[in-house]
């Protein structure tokens, strides 16, 4: 009868082994900014309005460590339990994953409506508190945009210093508000602008991700046929 195969035996072992990594880094992260008392806020957004998400994370984190879990005692036990439980698993993973990208795209273009009601009751932003106005402020600064929704009229008649935009920039322009220049573009918009722009490289990790877990499946059942076999 023919043996199992030391090479795919440990490159399964290593693969499971990263993949049991990256579900403990997403898991780790996940639960810190789920009860963490310094998280309240990030960047003047509240946390909390986030929970249904992390709280998604912390599901996705521990079943991809249960995976890796699987994979890396199924290879190293050579049981064929294990093996499959873990086929099975990533398998459901990447159909999980082609449907979401597949619902993504179709769902884009709704993309700034649900961002553009996330954000209205920060309208208007000269109503907010100093430190969210500074955060605010700092973004507009680093990614040159002034306002979240609308423009300069989110700050109502206190437009700060940090929307003053430089004339001649092609990529961030400018329009003249009461003798002074500030940036036309609206934070959001610009937000929306980079994340088409990379869009290409979004695409390329997730096709990244599938060739990888192919990968993994094709070494999973290979095993688990040598082992059957054995």
């Amino acid at each position: 009868m023919a043996g199992v195969n030391k090479c795919i035996k440990y490159s399964m072992f290593f693969f499971n082994f990263l993949f049991w990594l990256c579900g403990s880094i997403i898991l780790g992260v996940s639960i810190w900014l789920r009860v963490s008392e310094n998280g309240g806020k990030v960047s003047g957004v509240n946390i909390k309005d986030f929970l249904p998400a992390i709280n998604l994370l912390i599901a996705v984190g521990s079943i991809v460590m249960v995976l890796g879990f699987l994979g890396c005692c199924g290879a190293m036990k050579e049981s064929k339990c294990m093996l499959i439980l873990f086929f099975i698993g990533l398998l459901l993973i990447l159909v999980l994953q082609i449907t979401a990208g597949i619902l993504g795209a179709l769902n884009t273009p709704q993309i700034a409506t649900v961002v553009n009601d996330a954000y209205k009751e920060y309208i208007p932003l000269n109503t907010q508190p100093d430190s969210v106005k500074k955060e605010i402020g700092e973004m507009q600064q680093e990614i040159k945009c002034c306002g979240l929704l609308n423009g300069y009229s989110d700050w109502g008649n206190s437009i700060p210093t940090s929307c003053n935009c430089t004339d001649g920039d092609q990529d961030h322009p400018c329009v003249k508000i009461a003798g002074r220049s500030v940036w036309a573009q609206s934070c959001i918009d610009v937000m929306i602008d980079i994340l088409k722009a990379n869009c290409i490289i979004i695409i390329g990790i997730a096709f990244g991700l599938a060739v990888i877990e192919i990968f993994g499946l094709a070494f999973s059942m290979t095993l688990y046929c040598q082992i059957k076999n054995k």
